[in-house]
């Protein structure tokens, strides 16, 4: 029989952040942010500096999982570009109704985060590039007339999922996104790339 490992105060911190910026929101204090993760103030500062990187690090860990999240919901989908996207827009639509769920954590601190060179926009600018990539991906495979700006518009219909979603419980964001995602999709078929 093995026993199994407490982690450490750094991934400790990095799960209780991870959970409570998630719920509410990367204004939540240090103190509750220590208290949960059962450490000593010095480990914050020793390990991320302060509560800046913390929160970075934390952005960057869900960036890693969600992006993860979403190559697993297209490739379950199988080959074909369209059923891959759509298939993100009806996962993200069941996300989004689930009772814990508090809309996106990269716009809400993208919208709290406001002094412009908090490292953690750098974060989830890369987390919104890596996803434009993966749209944009399959937008070409799918033989798109504008696949980087279907892809812009595909994010733009995610966060609108997702701020509905956390905002207007029962409104069904799920469905009025997919639609939009097919009309995104399909228009781009049969144009000259402009």
């Amino acid at each position: 029989m093995t026993a199994s490992a407490k982690p450490g105060p750094r991934e400790r911190l990095v799960l209780a952040a991870q959970e409570l910026t998630y719920a509410q929101g990367v204004g939540v204090g240090v103190d509750a942010l220590l208290k949960s993760a059962g450490v000593a103030r010095r480990s914050l500062y020793e390990h991320f500096g302060g509560k800046d990187g913390l929160i970075a690090e934390v952005l960057r860990r869900s960036t890693a999982e969600d992006v993860e999240q979403y190559r697993v919901t297209m490739a379950a989908a199988g080959d074909d570009p369209r059923d891959r996207l759509l298939a993100v827009f009806d996962r993200l639509g069941t996300i989004a109704t689930a009772p814990d769920f508090h809309g996106c954590r990269y716009l809400a601190a993208d919208l709290a985060l406001t002094d412009p060179s908090h490292p953690g926009h750098e974060v989830t600018r890369a987390y919104r590039d890596a996803v434009h990539g993966l749209f944009a991906d399959e937008l070409t495979a799918f033989g798109h007339a504008r696949p980087a700006f279907a892809a812009d518009q595909l994010l733009l219909v995610v966060d609108g999922l997702l701020a509905a979603g956390a905002t207007r419980p029962g409104s069904r964001p799920g469905a009025a996104s997919r639609e939009l995602a097919e009309h995104i999709i399909d228009s781009g078929l049969g144009r000259p790339p402009e």
